[in-house]
Order: C-alpha cells, then sequence, then structure tokens
C-alpha cells in the first residue's frame, strides 16, 4: 500500500481499538461486544480492495492480539481480520464505489457472523473452548446486531476518509497536465491546418485569376482573328 493509505488505516486502526477497549467493552452488553475494529478493516477493505484489506485485518487483528486487555492466543484474531479483510475486499465494484448501501450492510452482517465463527472455530482448535460456555448462537445474534446498529456510524465515516485520499487533488493536476498538453498540440496541429487551408485558398485564388487570363487571352485572340477576316475580306472586295 502506498504511504498515505498506510498512515490513514493506522490512525483509523489505533483510535477503533481504543475507543473498543476503553468505552465498548466496558459497556456490559448481553452476549458478545460490538466490534469498532471489525467495522473499520471491512470500511477500509471496501475501498482497497482484497489484498489491502488483508493487510489492514492483519495488522489490526495483531495489534488486538497484543493489547493489554486480551486473553487469547497472539495471532489468533489476526488470522481472523486477515481472511474478512480479504473477502470483503472481493466486493469492491470494478468503478471503485458501490451504488447503494445494501452491499456494505451485507458485507457488515457477514463479516461479524463469520468473524465470531472463525474465532470460535481457530479457539476450538487451540483448546480455548469459551465460546461454548457462552453459547455460540447467542454471541452470533448479539454480534451481528450489535456490529449493524454501529456500522451507519462507522462504515460510511472510514470510507469516506479513505476516498478523500484516494481521489488526491495533485494526482488530478497531474493527469489534468497532458490533456491540457494534448489540447495545446490540438490547438497547434488546428492552427497548422489553418494556415494550410489558407494557403490552399490562395493557390486556389490564383488558379482562379491564371483560368480568368487564359480566357480573356483566348477571348483575345478570338477576336484579333474575326478582325483579321474582316479585314481581309475588305481587301478581296
Amino acid at each position: 500500500m502506498r504511504v498515505s493509505r498506510t498512515i490513514l488505516a493506522v490512525i483509523l486502526v489505533v483510535v477503533a481499538l481504543v475507543l473498543q477497549v476503553t468505552i465498548l467493552a466496558r459497556l456490559q452488553l448481553p452476549g458478545a461486544v460490538p466490534d469498532l475494529l471489525l467495522l473499520t478493516v471491512l470500511g477500509l477493505a471496501l475501498v482497497y480492495g482484497h489484498v489491502g484489506g488483508a493487510l489492514v485485518g492483519f495488522g489490526a487483528g495483531l495489534l488486538a492480539d497484543l493489547a493489554p486487555p486480551a486473553d487469547h492466543a497472539v495471532g489468533r484474531y489476526a488470522l481472523v481480520l486477515c481472511v474478512i479483510g480479504y473477502a470483503a475486499g472481493l466486493t469492491k465494484p470494478e468503478t471503485g464505489q458501490h451504488r447503494s448501501a445494501t452491499v456494505p450492510m451485507l458485507v457488515v452482517a457477514g463479516g461479524a457472523l463469520s468473524s465470531t465463527l472463525l474465532y470460535a472455530g481457530v479457539g476450538a482448535l487451540v483448546g480455548d473452548t469459551a465460546a461454548r460456555h457462552v453459547g455460540l448462537s447467542g454471541l452470533l445474534l448479539t454480534a451481528t446486531l450489535y456490529d449493524l446498529l454501529l456500522a451507519p456510524f462507522t462504515v460510511p465515516l472510514v470510507m469516506a476518509m479513505a476516498r478523500r485520499l484516494e481521489n488526491d487533488p495533485l494526482k488530478g493536476d497531474g493527469s489534468g497536465g497532458p490533456s491540457s498538453g494534448g489540447d495545446n498540440l490540438s490547438g497547434w496541429f488546428g492552427g497548422g491546418t489553418g494556415l494550410s487551408t489558407r494557403g490552399g485558398g490562395r493557390r486556389t485564388r490564383y488558379g482562379k485569376a491564371a483560368r480568368i487570363g487564359g480566357q480573356r487571352s483566348t477571348l483575345l485572340s478570338r477576336s484579333a482573328r474575326n478582325r483579321a477576316g474582316r479585314i481581309k475580306g475588305v481587301k478581296r472586295l
């Protein structure tokens, strides 16, 4: 990723992690905790694509694994968010922007379900059975509900900030330079064409003058012959 993308991703991920640890995790809501870090990764993945989404997801998950409240194996959440970011980035259209909010909301719902299932599955592989005691169905329901309620306030803002860097005004000026240069070149070529047209007009006028002069000389020669014939006729008489 570019430097601007990396800086923005780091700032957003750090802010999301701090808010989640200091505020959201202390709300003591029933079931799961609203995952602001997941929503940040999804918003960036929808703009950066699958490669950028995977990189941002891995970095955000690794940072969450190393955060002080974490009580699970390092790399567990990094793997989950890496897969989620890659999958979410695949939904990025070729135009770069979604026409409606339906697809992002479906991505959020799918990301909430998938992250909970993957987190529980990886935990089962490493011997962490905490999800069984809490209830996996309750975690899936509450995680999806909380993330969908929080998504309209976070995902559009993250996507707008990411797209603002994508539409760099300096890049637009740079791209406008060649086009303006092309217009100048076309103007120069147009001027050259005008000169050639004027030259053609001069040649046309010269040709017309030559034809008129030829016609005048023909008329003069005919009138001279007629006069000579009349003079000879008079002499014969």
